[in-house]
Parts: structure tokens; sequence; C-alpha cells
């Protein structure tokens, strides 16, 4: 099958090409990102590739389907950025990759965790120019905090996992709790309101839905510990970024670890350092010395990266030969 995969950059091809060996599809790699500005360079293709910060709207959705484009495969477990309505009844199907590294994400929760606790972005500055002081760089000790977890499904699960290796109590909050998983793991599943406001580190691994979007609010943050470490690897919107700001110039947020942004579209994946950053709250963010911002790069991981390319092409040879499509979503909410 012809797929044009859009958003793509040398990792996302060295693994799609690596994966591509056992299933033979033509694969044509497009840079820019999937919008209604670029649709129509999918233009004669069958199936479209796309990532998590493409735009498939309605217009866009209708510019790909009047150029032939019959399948989207989606290189993410995440798929709000997809009108499915649209999609639904322009007859395009979607298919998505549920799973692909929940170690690679858990584990770079923990990795902000202890970079921001310990100072080490700040150290390692400092040591480049020859400063080998201590003072400002104290954090504290992981054994016997508590660890809230928003979100128990298998990145969350993994996260937990590791938590409890350190020695943490951690609480956990979810829609639908795993009695198994609590038992095992040595949790307690407790409300919301407890865990926000018991919790010495706050991370969340929920998926964004209507219900979810700034889940932590100016409300939200009233009802945290002063000083609170907040750790996001899931997606951006969960957090109101104005009240996270204020939070932090108020004391409440102690500490704020991010992979995620809610306006990340068009600026995370892309080299700004000639262009400059026109986004004034982001920018505002990262003048916080206790903030620390990677580019939504929690997924990647060379065994994530294999898994993705595995699945997305996969789930293309799926609809090519007319086989069911285990990881469809649909507008019904299907698969989410």
């Amino acid at each position: 099958m012809r797929v044009a995969i859009f958003d793509t950059h040398k990792y996302d091809q060295i693994a799609l090409e690596a994966s591509n060996a056992q299933f033979g599809h033509t694969l044509h790699f497009i840079e820019p990102r999937l919008t209604e500005k670029t649709a129509k360079l999918a233009a004669g293709f069958p199936a479209v590739c796309s990532f998590v910060n493409d735009r498939l709207n309605e217009e866009t959705l209708r510019l790909l389907h009047e150029g032939g484009v019959r399948m989207i495969a989606l290189r993410s477990a995440g798929f709000n950025h997809v009108d499915l309505a649209a999609a639904q009844n322009l007859g395009i199907a979607v298919a998505r990759v549920p799973e692909y590294s929940p170690y690679a994400v858990a584990e770079h929760a923990v990795a902000l965790i202890l970079a921001l606790n310990r100072k080490v972005h700040r150290s390692f500055n400092r040591v480049r120019e020859f400063n080998f002081s201590l003072d400002g760089l104290v954090g504290f000790d992981l054994h016997g905090k508590t660890v809230g977890v928003v979100g128990t499904g298998r990145i969350g699960a993994v996260f937990a996992r590791i938590m409890r290796g350190f020695g943490c109590r951690v609480l956990a909050c979810d829609e639908r709790p795993d009695a198994n998983l609590a038992r095992d793991e040595k949790f307690d599943y407790v409300s919301m309101q407890r865990l926000l406001s018991e919790s010495d580190i706050i991370s969340l691994h929920v998926p964004l839905t209507p219900a979810t979007r700034h889940l932590l609010d100016t409300e939200a943050f009233a009802c945290m510990r002063r000083g609170v470490m907040l750790i996001n690897t899931s997606r951006g919107a969960l957090i109101e970024t104005k009240a996270l700001i204020t939070a932090l110039k108020s004391g409440v947020i102690g500490y704020a670890g991010l992979d995620v942004y809610e306006e990340e579209e068009g600026v995370f994946f892309q080299d700004l350092s000639e262009s400059g950053l026109e986004d004034d709250v982001l920018a505002r963010l990262l003048t916080f010395p206790n903030v620390l911002v990677t580019s939504h790069q929690a997924f990647l991981t060379r065994e994530a990266l294999s898994n993705i390319a595995n699945t997305t092409l996969r789930n293309l040879q799926d609809f090519e030969l007319d086989r069911p499509l285990e990881n469809a979503v649909r507008h019904s909410g299907a698969g989410s």
C-alpha cells in the first residue's frame, strides 16, 4: 500500500523503514505536519500516517478524502486531534497504536522527578561554567514521600510500581479502579481531592477527554500541599497553564516537570532556535528555575519506536487486506 507519512523526523523514518521490511508498503515521507494546508500533498495516496500534533479537523479530512485517502494510521495512542465524526461520515477508517511502551513514558516521568528534585539540570549548567557550588541544590529523599498517580492504566501502573520501588507511599485515582493492581502493588485508591491534598508528588497518566480537559485548574491547585511537585507526561491540556503559572508564582507548585504543553502544536518537534518562540505563556513558564520542560519525548526509546512502527504498518496491512481493524477508533468512542 502507498502511504503518505506526515510530520516525519529521522528517527521515525529509520524505525518505519526497518519495520517495513516485513510488510512491503511503499512509504513516502513528508516533513510538514498534516493540516488543512498540507492535506493536498497526500493526493493519490490511499492512506496517510499521522502523528499527535497534526490537525485532522473536518476540513483536513475532506481534502484527504477528495484526494483519495481512505485510511488514517495514527502512530500514537491518543486521537483527540482527529475529528472522528467527520472521518466516519466520509468513510475514512482510523486506527491507532494503543500501546507502544508504557515503560518509556513511565521512566521519563521518573527522570523528570529525579532531575527536578536533585536539580540536575541546574547543576549541569553550573559545572559547565566551572561553578562547583552546591548552594541552592538541596533536594529531598523520595523514600517515604507520598506520590499521587492520576490514572492507573498501563503507563500509570508501571509508574506506580517504580515509585513503590523507591519506598514511596502511593495513592491513586482512576474512574475504573483496578483492585488487583492495587493489592499487588500495595497502593490505595482515593478520591481526587484526597490525592491532591496528601501528595508530595502528583503525576498525570490519563487521556485527554472533555471530562479531563483542565483537570488541574485554579480550584485543583488550591487543594494541593504547598511545594508539591507536578509531573505531566500525558497530554498538555490536562493542565490549565495560566493557572499553573499562578500556582508556581505563589509557591503552591514547588516543581513542575512537563513533557507536554496544551498549546504545543507547531512548537514541539520543531527547531525554533533561529526564529524564536512566539508563545508568551510557554516563554513565561520557561523562566521558572523549578520548571523542567521536555518536548514530548517521553515515548522516544528504541523499543517504543519499533513497536509504534510495527503496529502502524500492521494496521495499514489489515486495512489493505480488508481484515478487521483491531485498533480502530470510531466516533462512538470505541477504542478509547
